[in-house]
């Protein structure tokens, strides 16, 4: 049996706080118009603030496809009698393969304003999700799509050509559900879309930008509240507030130990607002200072999810981070919600009485509030779990490595919060 964590130096503080949450992003249109009619997506005529159409949600999926070759030839009727013949060949083989569905079976609707969760439903189902088999609902499309990462920030209601433009931008460096490639990795190795083109934009440049880890990262990191009794969480009272992410799509995700450490119960809320329950604790060591824990798909408040966004993990763990390489810190600081910082490392191997293994130490801002946070390098990549600061100490924050999972098993059932609970107690 493990044992309990050491008490904490005077001179080290945890990352635990129990404020509550909120948060926002916001994207460009401009930006994101000029982004896909450079790449030849879209055409430079355009009105930012005009409705956007189903008519032009249509040819632009078949865009982001690359499929236009494909639509050209493809002489397959959907059967839609309305349909001008200026969009009938992306509108019929989108149709086709199932991407876009009438209002009716004989009615498209190409002049009808386009919702946010019609495009984003379009959107998903070219990705290769599929609504028919339960992995979201079209009432939830832009919700799921924000759940998972497509979309950074909410859309609801109906769609401006600015909106469309941004969420089109944002689906580019996503991947399809298979894995295969990203949306513009497809579009340049099928030649639709010229690499200088995609190179110029930053949009194939492996390194990223504390926006793009904004943008691309935060949906998979979310707040954790814990409830050290069944009382208080039946009394709605948080006893602590820490952070977490996920690292499948599936629901397991990476937090610190000492943040669930005396916890019966625990949620987990993401930047959507969506709340889901903690089920188990698929590994943890108190020394090290890390845990692995499920969360359940079903949502306590807001809509049951079939995926959540998940960040992967630097291959090496921190074996290629050096002293000044620049790092990304994602967490719940001072529960006031989601927030991004950006540092450099300090030193990679700093020991610290309060960890069985060297720390990572960064000026990446982190406060009470982001113990499980995720740091990340420029690639995007979880290399350490953020987890305390020096308080006299100026920008010395420090992150537990998290090497120790890329060996773990993460395969079985593990145990429920009060079972860790009494058997730390115990032990």
């Amino acid at each position: 049996m493990k044992k309990r964590l050491l008490s904490l130096l005077c001179v080290l503080v945890l990352t635990v706080s129990v404020i509550p949450a909120a948060s926002a992003l916001e994207g460009e249109a401009a930006r994101a118009a000029d982004t896909l009619s450079t790449l030849g997506l879209i055409d430079s005529t355009y009105n930012l603030d005009a409705p956007a159409t189903r008519a032009q949600a249509a040819v632009l999926l078949v865009h982001l496809a690359g499929a236009e070759q494909a639509a050209a030839v493809d002489n397959w009727l959907a059967g839609f009698r309305d349909v001008p013949a200026s969009i009938a060949q992306e509108v019929n083989y989108a149709a086709r393969q199932g991407w876009i569905t009438g209002v009716t079976a004989t009615a498209f609707r190409p002049d009808a304003a386009l919702t946010a969760n019609a495009w984003s439903a379009f959107l998903l189902r070219m990705l290769g999700y599929s609504d028919k088999a339960g992995d979201f609902t079209i009432a939830d499309a832009a919700g799921f799509a924000q759940r998972i990462g497509l979309f950074p920030i909410a859309y609801t209601g109906t769609l401006t050509q600015g909106d469309l433009f941004e969420m089109a931008a944002d689906a580019l460096s996503f991947s399809y559900r298979d894995g295969s490639a990203t949306v513009i990795g497809r579009l340049v190795s099928q030649g639709t879309v010229s690499r200088a083109a995609a190179n110029a934009l930053g949009l194939l440049t492996p390194a990223l930008t504390a926006r793009q880890v904004a943008d691309r990262c935060a949906a998979a990191v979310f707040r954790l509240d814990t409830y050290e009794t069944e009382a208080y969480r039946d009394e709605g009272l948080v006893t602590g507030e820490a952070s977490g992410f996920f690292i499948t799509e599936d629901g397991l995700a990476i937090t610190n130990y000492h943040s669930i450490a005396d916890a019966v119960s625990a949620t987990a809320t993401l930047s959507t607002g969506d709340v889901y329950e903690v089920e188990r604790v698929i590994y943890y060591d108190p020394d090290i200072d890390i845990a692995v824990i499920r969360v359940s798909h079903a949502a306590l408040k807001g809509h049951d999810t079939s995926a959540f966004a998940a960040l992967d993990i630097a291959d090496s763990g921190t074996g290629d981070l050096r002293a000044g390489d620049t790092v990304y810190a994602i967490g719940n600081p001072l529960g006031l919600g989601l927030a991004v910082s950006s540092g450099i490392v300090s030193a990679t191997q700093r020991d610290v009485e309060r960890y069985a293994l060297p720390c990572v130490m960064s000026t990446a801002d982190i406060s009470e509030g982001s113990s499980g946070g995720a740091l990340l390098n420029v690639y995007g990549q979880a290399v350490a779990v953020t987890s305390g600061a020096y308080v006299y100490g100026n920008s010395m924050y420090l992150a537990v490595p998290i090497d120790p999972i890329l060996t773990a098993d993460l395969t079985g059932e593990g145990l429920t919060l009060p079972e860790v609970l009494e058997a730390e107690t115990v032990g």
